[in-house]
């Protein structure tokens, strides 16, 4: 096959890429926007409807939403292991709206109410970039599979519930998601969702408060024996660390009636499966402690109802994992130095390394992921398309 190394993608189309992308509308749930962009570009750039393929992700993710999975599956033109190339679609709500604009090297949104949305959509233009330069130049490759995920945002949950089977078994995968290009996150923490219901007794606050049992007195209760015995916010007992948190509190419609329905939302993270089931275990029982000791007149209690979810487990990988080389090398032959980081937060690469895929993950130059005061910096962004392109090829 010809090399038309004229057909590799410019510096300015890779950033016109960007840009586009982080003005479309796609919050978690409604990423089919995003999905349909990247879709006419790839047809446009020569893929055929029959290589991409949408699973039905989105009807079985707690968020029923408008868009599955997108993959773009290429059989290669050299033998080897299958490569996968990955992102997410989805923003936060904050980015809804996004109009980016360049202020020198970098990229900023123009409302200062706005976050920019680079958190992926910077990943998914790399990804793009990449599958559209293989698209079009005939460089040699093995097969590849690049996927465009939905739903990363509220728990990972387009991974979660992909269908296995669109990704065509690869060997390895290499995600883009935030930071500096040259950051190769190789593990990361896991995550534990819980859902508290607790339900009192309601009376008239003036008339007759002692004959109910509050169930914002139990919630209050509960919270500051986490607090008080050091299972809240950083957790640190011996050599185990994790965090906890409660982030959400809902209940209450008066002040003149004892509130009988709290809902409380909270999570566990740890690096070790172990230390965080126990972290869970001490948020159950200090709800269990409450509800006994916070009684009306009558001695009555209140209860608890307890959901909870793993989003995801933790992994490790080794720095010898075939992956992370392939990353380290094409760095050094850039010139470039790598460091190696461990994640306090959740990545598609959870979920992939869940399933067999050893998945390393970079950045793309985002910063302030998550706030108004989000930007991309395009030196790092053009450098992650680079390596991107690098771990498609074989050299000629």
């Amino acid at each position: 096959m010809a090399t038309k190394r004229s057909s590799l993608s410019t510096k300015q189309q890779r950033i016109d890429r960007v840009m586009t992308l982080m003005a479309i509308r796609g919050k978690s749930g409604e990423e089919q926007g995003v999905a349909d962009f990247i879709k006419k570009q790839l047809i446009k750039a020569g893929a055929s409807k029959g290589q991409i393929t949408e699973d039905s992700a989105h009807r079985r993710t707690i968020i029923k939403g408008n868009q599955g999975n997108l993959t773009l599956r290429l059989p290669g033109t050299v033998k080897g292991p299958r490569r996968m190339l990955s992102a997410h679609m989805d923003t936060v709500p904050i980015c809804v709206g996004c109009e980016p604009r360049i202020k020198g090297n970098l990229v900023t949104s123009v409302s200062e109410e706005t976050g920019l949305g680079a958190d992926d959509r910077a990943g998914c233009a790399v990804v793009l970039s990449t599958a559209i330069d293989i698209l079009r130049s005939g460089l040699p490759h093995p097969p590849l599979t690049f996927c465009w995920f939905v739903q990363e945002e509220v728990g990972l949950q387009g991974v979660r519930h992909m269908s296995k089977a669109i990704l065509g078994n690869p060997a390895m995968a290499f995600n883009w998601d935030g930071g500096v290009a040259t950051k190769l996150t190789v593990g990361a923490t896991g995550g534990y969702r819980i859902r508290i219901e607790i339900d009192g007794i309601a009376s008239h606050a003036g008339v007759a408060p002692e004959r109910g049992v509050s169930a914002i007195s139990i919630a209050a209760v509960a919270i500051a024996d986490l607090q008080q015995n050091g299972w809240l916010g950083l957790v640190e007992k011996g050599k185990q660390k994790g965090t906890a948190n409660v982030g959400v509190i809902e209940g209450g419609q008066a002040t003149n009636v004892v509130t009988d329905k709290v809902i409380v939302r909270a999570e566990a993270r740890s690096h070790n499966s172990k230390f965080r089931e126990r972290i869970v275990k001490e948020i159950r029982a200090a709800f269990d402690r409450a509800v006994k000791q916070v009684k009306n007149v009558e001695k009555s209690t209140g209860s608890v109802l307890w959901e909870g979810r793993l989003d995801y487990d933790s992994f490790k990988l080794s720095p010898k994992q075939e992956c992370v080389q392939i990353v380290q090398s094409i760095f050094k032959s850039m010139g470039h130095d790598t460091s190696l980081a461990i994640a306090n937060g959740g990545l598609d690469a959870n979920w992939l390394n869940a399933f067999g895929i050893p998945t390393v993950s970079m950045g793309c130059g985002q910063m302030n992921a998550h706030m108004v005061t989000e930007t991309l910096d395009l030196t790092q962004y053009l450098l992650a398309c680079d390596l991107g392109l690098r771990i498609a090829t074989v050299d000629d």
